[in-house]
């Protein structure tokens, strides 16, 4: 059984409330939550939203996220948090691996199974490099993660956009050649994916066959789309930033054929969420063009499921 839910991150006004309220609304069974620190300093899109506050452990605040999703017959399917835990900033890393053990941590006291995040990296070091930096770094987090019995499913994004993720990105996830790696530096069973397709598609991936290679590994499913344009790419080449040859999308405006990605993942025996993550600026100039984009995304996905 497959569970269509939304990311939080698109509703960054509401409260948690609310969004829950919404996601009852709109017939979503699950949300990934999204959890930043109130003192977080990341401007980029996306990033810094917050519908649960992790550092309130009062025995109240808690009840009342499970009174909230149990009243609107809404779970989580996973708490995020998507810093760049490698940053070549020391500071700026303890404070991104601190904040996450507290996502961790609060995933623990409400009783729930996933995390989300970036394995992040130093974009202007080799990936050799970056590999001996998660090996330093990771096994700690991961040791911690199965502590507290929460599986952490990292996004297979590259964070390669703009110049100031120039030239390697700021996440080492970026393709399968690297899961295997991560998995042979750190075999964890609370290490996984959240795996999203969409970033295969523009790296000009196979983004079905991952599905079968690593099936033990899918944690968590982001639902979202991309489109590239060839004309754009004949022009720039895949040396440019990928913003200049592709778009992200709403699932089914762009280039990824949804029954084959749905069946497959039934056929690998994927059970749990998937999950829309809203990023496709041609829905995102209002709150009503937003809303209109959850319902043609949901609606779309709705005929597959």
């Amino acid at each position: 059984m497959l569970d269509l839910g939304l990311c939080s991150a698109i509703l960054p006004n509401y409260s948690f409330e609310k969004t829950v309220a919404f996601a009852h609304d709109k017939n979503f069974k699950c949300l990934e939550i999204m959890c930043w620190p109130k003192t977080n300093t990341d401007t980029r899109r996306y990033a810094g939203v917050s519908h649960l506050d992790v550092e309130n452990n009062d025995v109240a605040y808690l009840k009342n996220i499970e009174n909230v999703l149990k009243l609107n017959n809404v779970y989580i399917s996973a708490l995020g948090y998507y810093p760049n835990i490698l940053d070549s900033d020391t500071t700026q890393t303890d404070f991104y691996i601190h904040h996450l053990k507290k996502v961790i941590g609060f995933a623990n006291k409400l009783g729930l199974c996933n995390v989300n995040t970036f394995i992040g990296r130093d974009q202007t070091k080799s990936l050799d490099y970056n590999l001996g930096k998660y090996a330093e770094v990771w096994p700690e987090i991961i040791k911690f993660a199965e502590q507290k019995n929460v599986k952490i499913g990292i996004e297979n994004c590259p964070m390669h956009f703009s110049n100031d993720e120039w030239p390697g990105g700021k996440n080492l996830a970026i393709s399968p050649a690297i899961w295997d790696k991560m998995f042979d530096i750190i075999p964890s069973n609370n290490l996984g994916l959240n795996y999203d397709p969409s970033h295969l598609v523009w790296q000009m991936m196979d983004y079905l066959k991952p599905l079968h290679d690593f099936k033990e590994k899918l944690f968590h499913i982001h639902l979202k789309d991309a489109k590239v344009y060839k004309d754009k790419l004949d022009k720039v080449g895949i040396m440019a930033n990928p913003l200049e040859y592709h778009s992200p999308k709403l699932p089914g405006n762009g280039d990824i054929d949804w029954v084959k990605f749905i069946d497959t993942l039934k056929t690998v025996g994927y059970k749990g969420a998937v999950v829309i993550e809203f990023e496709d600026e041609d829905y995102e100039k209002s709150e009503s063009e937003v809303l209109k984009g959850v319902d043609l995304a949901k609606n779309y996905l709705n005929s597959i499921l």
